[in-house]
């Protein structure tokens, strides 16, 4: 799988992720101010007059300047995916942990009765808790949640959007901006 390079504004703050083709187009625009972290890839151009070929090295942490300072999203979108990692691919109501496949989303307070699908009202469930609760509220059937839901900053969204690839020094880069409570055993599962 390839490494990807985490892209900030000026400040700092944590944006995307970028392959390799895009932060080159940035390094040659001459839009990278500066860098952190390890050489993820070496880019090899052309050959000059004299035969001397260029080469990029592209940095796994990378800080973009333009025209205005680009913003985090102040919500991340909430898929599957995300919401899983964020539960540690487990059960909110029974604890066990299951394959991506076998899990579900499941709203809290459901949206028959009022519920949002929103961060702070859905969990990871297996199929058999899920069909359990059904359309219920969990104090109409005695059922109880192992932790609160929550909405991830930028910095940990991004965080569960490439766990599966994040390099060493990235994941330090973001957890320095995790929320305090998360920032010591969140994502190491």
């Amino acid at each position: 799988m390839q490494a990807r390079i985490l892209r900030l504004n000026l400040a700092g703050q944590p944006l995307d992720w970028l392959t390799w083709q895009e932060a080159s187009c940035l390094y040659v625009r001459d839009l990278v101010t500066w860098s952190l972290g390890g050489i993820v890839q070496r880019v090899r151009g052309g050959f000059n007059r004299n035969g001397e070929r260029s080469t990029l090295d592209l940095a796994s942490i990378i800080a973009c300047g333009g025209a205005r300072m680009a913003r985090p999203r102040s919500r991340p979108p909430l898929t599957n995916r995300a919401l899983f990692f964020r539960d540690v691919h487990t059960c909110l109501y029974c604890g066990n942990i299951f394959k991506s496949f076998e899990l579900t989303r499941d709203h809290v307070i459901p949206v028959s009765k009022g519920g949002m699908d929103s961060w702070e009202n859905v969990v990871t469930a297996c199929r058999r808790c899920n069909q359990h609760k059904g359309n219920y509220l969990l104090e109409d059937i005695e059922m109880e949640l192992l932790a609160l839901p929550f909405c991830p900053n930028a910095a940990e969204y991004l965080a569960l959007i490439n766990s599966e690839r994040i390099r060493g020094d990235q994941m330090e880069f973001l957890r320095s901006q995790f929320s305090r409570r998360r920032q010591q055993d969140w994502l190491l599962h």
